[in-house]
């Protein structure tokens, strides 16, 4: 006998949710995980995945870097990005860019399952959009792209460098 039953629809966050809470991942980890709870999952991928590749420009001194990322930062809409940038400056370049890679690969994967999910016309949970509206709140970074690099792009201690107190 072939029974189906109903229960209920794909929570899209539950892989956020659980690392948010995981005592084992690093403050910064559960942080952006947190963050990214409720924002659109292709949203989500994109935006964590244009700042990840903005900052390693900028570490790298890419040309027009900073530019790029100055505009990231400035930009007219949500503060997902800022968000995630602001939960990891101060921390080192190398924290910032390990923690942004585990995050894209997380955001990539919530990404597939919502497409492969609304292409066979199964809908996943809502998400509650943890953002009132579409336009920044509060002052924007300049877009200058003339900003000066802290301590932790180049002292880093990952990078064997000395940050002091």
């Amino acid at each position: 006998m072939d029974k189906s039953f109903f229960f209920g629809r794909f929570d899209l966050d539950i892989q956020l949710r659980d690392e948010a809470l995981n005592e084992q991942n690093i403050p910064a980890r559960r942080m952006v995980a947190n963050a990214s709870i409720g924002v659109d999952p292709l949203d989500g991928y994109y935006s964590a995945r244009e700042l990840r590749e903005a900052l390693s420009e900028v570490f790298e001194g890419a040309p027009g870097a900073k530019k790029r990322l100055a505009g990231i930062l400035s930009t007219q809409c949500d503060d997902y990005q800022r968000c995630l940038y602001y939960a990891l400056a101060g921390r080192g370049i190398v924290q910032m860019l390990e923690t942004l890679d585990w995050l894209v690969e997380i955001l990539a994967s919530r990404a597939v399952i919502s497409a492969d999910m609304r292409r066979a016309r199964n809908i996943p949970a809502p998400l509650v959009n943890p953002y009132v509206s579409a336009e920044p709140d509060g002052l924007l970074v300049s877009a200058s792209p003339n900003f000066q690099e802290g301590a932790s792009w180049y002292l880093d201690p990952d990078l064997g460098g000395l940050v002091e107190e």
